[in-house]
């Protein structure tokens, strides 16, 4: 594995854990500003539209908490989707225990729209979410974060748990499966 110099953004994110484990407090406040977003929409394509607020704020207590056992292996943003994705399976199984039936809905993927794009786009951002619903959970995450967030291959392996070349194999199948829909 060769050794990848951080972006500036990954270089002030860790500057920024530094000055919150100094004690100054603006840092973390910082950092929830600039990761909160990439974070809720990562969380909405999970599906858990309901509770992404709720999910955001247990992902930050939870970094916060435990930023002394964040050693920058991974960007600041990875590891806080990694905490993200497993408070929203851990919420899952909890529903799903207590009887509780948990779908994702057709309108969950994360997406945008801009009511100047029109009819045209809007029609294609229904037909790009249909597209997205048939994905599997995995291809699904593993599209967000390549194509929303611009995540590598390795970051999103650690963000969803598994190998840098499921991630790949994941996001092809995602691809093709899109394509395959959208060309209907």
């Amino acid at each position: 594995m060769t050794d990848v110099a951080p972006t500036t953004d990954e270089r002030t994110d860790l500057d920024l854990v530094e000055r919150w484990k100094a004690g100054e407090q603006r840092a973390a406040t910082l950092l929830v500003e600039r990761h909160a977003a990439a974070v809720s929409r990562f969380v909405a394509s999970l599906g858990a539209r309901a509770d992404v607020d709720e999910v955001i704020q247990d992902t930050f207590v939870r970094a916060f908490a435990s930023i002394e056992g964040f050693r920058g292996d991974s960007s600041l943003r990875t590891w806080l989707f990694t905490i993200a994705r497993r408070l929203v399976l851990d919420r899952s199984r909890a529903a799903r225990r207590r009887g509780e039936h948990v779908e994702v809905q057709e309108g969950d993927a994360a997406t945008e729209y801009d009511a100047l794009d029109g009819v045209v786009a809007d029609e294609t951002q229904v037909r790009l979410r249909e597209a997205m619903a048939a994905l599997t959970p995995t291809q699904r995450e593993v599209f967000v974060l390549r194509v929303s967030e611009g995540l590598s291959y390795r970051e999103i392996a650690e963000a969803v748990d598994t190998t840098e070349g499921a991630a790949r194999v994941h996001y092809h199948n995602a691809m093709r499966a899109i394509k395959e829909f959208l060309d209907d």
